[in-house]
């Protein structure tokens, strides 16, 4: 049984009405394997009603002990106070976002299918780098293809924390699993159906996963 990957829920674009209520159904029926949230909002300037949406979602996380964490946004990420931010290629450095958000902050640093940029996400301080996509995503355009051979090289070489993203579902992940990836960031495949039972069978995917063999990946034809 695989005890070691864990789900990294990415929130929709929405986050207005019923999400909050929708968010602590996921986590209460995650408990154990959800470990981390991401606050991913569009198209919202004004600060102000950023941090609105914000904070009753980071409530929910913090009572469930559930790392809260802001896609792109260091400023708001220092403004909520929020465990830590998860920054693109284009969304700023680690060490600027380390210098405002302290020590104990998670910072997170989207790699695609690079070794070299997650070798410098790791040089830099990051806290874990993300791989992705694996699979067409519903949720955002992917540019960028990522193998199950990077997930292994990187789970052999390097002791960071790897994030794999981009179309998981609970019928495709146990290959992530298995190459080694530490969290499964999911988004779509929880919340355009039933959040609680779509975390349930992805914690059923994992925990039937076969977990990384020290040999390496297994041949395709075993």
């Amino acid at each position: 049984m695989n005890t070691t990957c864990q789900l990294y829920l990415i929130s929709p674009l929405d986050v207005s009405g019923d999400f909050p209520e929708r968010l602590a159904r996921a986590l209460d029926a995650g408990k154990g394997i959800v470990t981390a949230f991401q606050f991913r909002v569009k198209g919202i300037d004004d600060q102000h009603e950023a941090a609105r949406l914000a904070e009753p979602l980071q409530a929910i996380c913090a009572d469930r002990d559930v790392g809260f964490i802001v896609n792109d946004d260091i400023a708001l990420a220092k403004r909520l106070g929020a465990d830590g931010v998860h920054l693109g290629q284009s969304d700023g450095e680690v060490k600027e976002a380390r210098q405002q958000l302290g020590r104990d902050a998670q910072i997170g640093v989207t790699c695609h299918d690079s070794r070299h940029f997650a070798m410098q996400a790791g040089e830099d301080g990051a806290d874990y780098v993300a791989f992705g996509a694996f699979f067409p995503s519903t949720t955002k355009e992917t540019e960028h293809r990522a193998g199950l051979d990077l997930l292994d090289w990187w789970y052999r070489v390097f002791e960071l924390p790897s994030v794999a993203i981009g179309g998981i579902t609970p019928e495709n992940c146990a290959p992530l699993v298995t190459a080694g990836a530490d969290f499964l960031a999911v988004s779509g495949s929880v919340w355009n159906g039933d959040e609680v039972k779509a975390v349930r069978a992805f914690a059923e995917a994992i925990a039937a996963a076969p977990v990384p063999d020290a040999e390496g990946l297994p041949d395709s034809d075993s």
